[in-house]
């Protein structure tokens, strides 16, 4: 009888092994012939590695501009034009164009979030269905200004969207919730 349990026990051992490792080591998983990137917090990258000031964070606010909702969807940061953006997770392109208030825009998705970029330099450098890696630059903070045909637009000119100046305004979905972008990098 003990013979037995303890070759039970070695067998449920190394099954508990096995699934762990398993987990661990296989974070992409293919679901109806779709790649799904599954990512952890603790795998964010920050988007403008030198920048650090944020001007505006997620939740109320203030709305600064004609335009701009007073209940922020993201985080604003603080950054020059042409800064470069480095994607924050591994994940693939799944939109690049103008989103109204958030102007010119990149869609990361990496299930279970999604993350948009706004107010980027509307050359973009990545295309839909691309896949990109985490910390890979993605695209670069974009002027205020942008000959566009838009709604969001004061006496200067057309803008990238609903701005005060350049940033990088960026939004996270998890499960379809907005989440604060901030929560990932602390």
């Amino acid at each position: 009888m003990n013979l037995n349990y303890s070759i039970f026990s070695k067998i449920f051992l190394f099954f508990i092994i096995f699934i762990i490792l398993f987990c661990v080591l296989f974070t992409t998983i293919s679901i109806n012939n779709e790649s799904i990137i599954l990512v952890e917090p603790s795998e964010f990258y920050w988007p403008l590695p030198n920048n650090h000031t944020i001007t505006s964070p997620f939740g109320p606010r203030r709305a600064p501009t004609s335009g701009a909702s007073s209940s922020h969807s993201g985080t604003d940061i603080a950054a020059t034009p042409g800064t470069p953006i480095h994607s924050i997770c591994d994940g693939y392109v799944i939109f690049t164009g103008f989103k109204g208030a958030g102007g010119f825009s990149i869609t990361i998705k990496a299930s279970p979030y999604k993350v948009s970029y706004c107010h980027v330099n509307p050359n973009y450098i990545v295309s839909i269905n691309e896949f990109v890696s985490k910390g890979q630059i993605i695209g670069h903070v974009g002027p205020k200004y942008v000959d566009y045909p838009s709604n969001y637009h004061d006496g200067n000119g057309y803008t990238n969207g609903a701005t005060t100046g350049p940033h990088l305004h960026i939004t996270i979905w998890k499960n379809d919730k907005l989440i604060n972008p901030e929560s990932l990098f602390q």
